[in-house]
């Protein structure tokens, strides 16, 4: 009986070594097979890359509003400081409303200025959050894979799931929402009311 047992421990090499892979941890498998450390090892290399990007595009973002939101100040500074000057200059001389159209001219050139650089720094905000959301659902879609090949090891099927990476990332579509106005229009609409606004004061301020 003996000598049977070793003769069919010698004929089955094989199902010997599979039965001692599938005993072994999943993270020792990966560590002994080169495909799948390697695949291991680039896949969190990427995740770091992917990890900075999220980190530079969120310091971006937090750069587009501080502009935007000095944009803002320099919006209202301006308008207020002009309507002030306006007011002193005409209590000192009466007979300036025939020149109101000098400084209403560059009110009306600096506000349109302005709300073109906050409708395009608007957009930029826009666009770098798509973006940053982008890089998200990507590290969400690495991250799964490097759970399941952590958890997997040996059965972790490479093709298949390499596969379905690639199709996910190449399948998405982003989701576009048709919309008439948005928080930018009205954001827009509101500064160019504005402008509007202090065009008829500097008339009424100049020529009352």
């Amino acid at each position: 009986m003996a000598n049977n047992t070793e003769e069919q421990q010698q004929h089955n090499p094989t199902r010997t070594s599979i039965m001692e892979w599938k005993h072994m941890h999943p993270l020792h498998q990966i560590a002994e097979t080169p495909t799948h450390k390697l695949l291991l090892k680039q896949w969190l290399k990427e995740e770091e890359l992917i990890n900075s990007r999220i980190a530079l595009k969120e310091t971006q973002i937090d750069s587009t509003r501080k502009e935007i939101t000095m944009l803002y100040i320099f919006f209202f500074l301006f308008h207020s400081t002009t309507l002030m000057l306006l007011f002193n200059s005409s209590s000192s001389s009466p007979s300036s409303c025939h020149r109101s159209w000098v400084p209403s001219l560059c009110s009306l050139l600096f506000s349109l200025g302005m709300i073109w650089a906050l409708r395009y720094k608007s957009d930029v905000e826009v666009h770098m959050e798509k973006m940053l959301l982008r890089e998200k659902e990507d590290k969400g879609l690495l991250g799964k894979c490097v759970e399941e090949l952590k958890k997997k090891g040996l059965e972790f099927d490479l093709l298949k799931e390499v596969d379905a990476l690639r199709r996910a990332k190449s399948l998405r579509v982003e989701a576009k929402e048709v919309r008439k106005w948005s928080s930018r229009d009205f954001v827009s609409l509101f500064f160019f009311s504005l402008a509007c606004f202090s065009l008829a004061l500097t008339r009424v301020i100049l020529c009352s």
